[in-house]
């Protein structure tokens, strides 16, 4: 069987290591069944603690196929993009199949949070949280839409987004109601929108997440591309969202102040049922737990039951947003197609900036 290449945003710590290690050791639901073999690419600004060593070293004792490789990437800096984007492009035409092999997956699942009112990228003047979670991520994906390969696997490509039930005011989640009036309000916000708390800006960028997920998968069906439930007979791409619950402990905060971080880092992790309780929420786990249930809709091979039940079917499945490891209604401003379409069309043209031959192959996925 051909390696596949499975590209993890965020892959070097937290829930992107643990996605990553579970694929690597083989501990994800039907991983017996899956045939393949994977290069788990570790995307990341830096990997400090050296994870992709560390994978290697666990795949290589429990005797598994997989290796994992770490590659820089700052999503914040879309000329940076552009240049993993060409360097792919480049290893594939050169037939470098050993570290540019047929892509499984997109994992686009690193996220910002600024506490901060307004925080800028000084590349680009987008506002920093919209920038990570959701521009520098679309960028990646139409870049290297080209080289998910559905033909050659036999569960179908897949893109997988983490967004957060942050996105939903229904959920309760504590922080401020995410809004969407514009793709453009939230790039470059007006006067009446610089004074939003960051943890609102970083509500509404996760659901710019489920917004863009929705847009792709229809777009992918329009365009011929999506994966039907037999993927072997209808081989495509497949696109879903995924709520990896609360997970203290992580690196989100690590812009907030002294006190959040002590209280993020030290003290929630051990109170978790305690949070449970107080969310009236199961969603809310270790690492471990959500990268679990990560790395089943990246690889999983399938699945038992009917596909809007927990552990369902996962093969060829699209437009679903996960909880876990189920898939649940969202936000009622997610279902608004005119929204859909304001940000799927707002980010082509915003990434394509009047490249007419480039606008075109973003919006074919070529």
């Amino acid at each position: 069987m051909t390696r596949r290449a499975v590209l993890i945003t965020g892959g070097t710590l937290n829930l992107g290591f643990e996605a990553a290690r579970t694929i690597a050791l083989g501990h994800y639901p039907g991983s017996k069944e899956d045939p393949d073999k994977y290069l788990l690419v570790l995307l990341s600004r830096t990997d400090k603690n050296n994870a992709a060593d560390a994978i290697n070293k666990q795949a290589a004792a429990a005797g598994k196929p997989h290796r994992a490789v770490f590659r820089r990437l700052d999503l914040a800096d879309l000329q940076g993009v552009r240049q993993f984007g060409r360097t792919w492009a480049e290893g594939v035409a050169a037939g470098n199949t050993q570290d540019f092999p047929p892509i499984q997956t997109l994992l686009l699942n690193a996220g910002l949070q600024f506490p901060a009112e307004l925080v800028t990228v000084p590349s680009s003047g987008l506002e920093a949280t919209f920038a990570v979670n959701h521009v520098g991520h679309a960028l990646l994906f139409h870049l290297l839409a080209p080289y998910l390969d559905a033909a050659v696997s036999p569960t179908g490509a897949r893109v997988v987004v983490t967004s957060s039930g942050t996105h939903d005011p229904a959920q309760k989640s504590g922080v401020p109601d995410a809004v969407y009036t514009s793709a453009e309000d939230l790039a470059h916000p007006p006067p009446d929108m610089v004074h939003v708390p960051g943890r609102q800006r970083y509500a509404s960028s996760k659901l710019a997440n489920v917004l863009w997920t929705y847009a792709l998968a229809r777009h992918l069906q329009q365009a011929g591309k999506l994966a039907g439930r037999d993927t072997q007979k209808y081989p495509g791409i497949t696109a879903n969202a995924f709520d990896p619950g609360l997970i203290p402990g992580t690196g989100l905060l690590r812009s907030g102040t002294g006190v959040e971080r002590f209280l993020w880092n030290n003290v929630l992790p051990h109170i978790m049922p305690v949070l449970r309780m107080a969310y009236s929420t199961p969603n809310v786990n270790t690492a471990e737990t959500s990268g679990r249930n990560l790395a089943r809709l990246a690889v999983g091979p399938g699945g038992s039951g009917g596909e809007d039940s927990t552990d369902g079917i996962v093969q060829g499945i699209s437009g679903k947003y996960y909880e876990m490891r189920r898939p649940i209604p969202t936000s009622k401003d997610s279902y608004v197609e005119a929204k859909q379409e304001d940000l799927w069309d707002w980010t082509i043209r915003y990434l394509a900036k009047g490249n007419a031959p480039e606008e075109a192959r973003f919006r074919e996925f070529r």
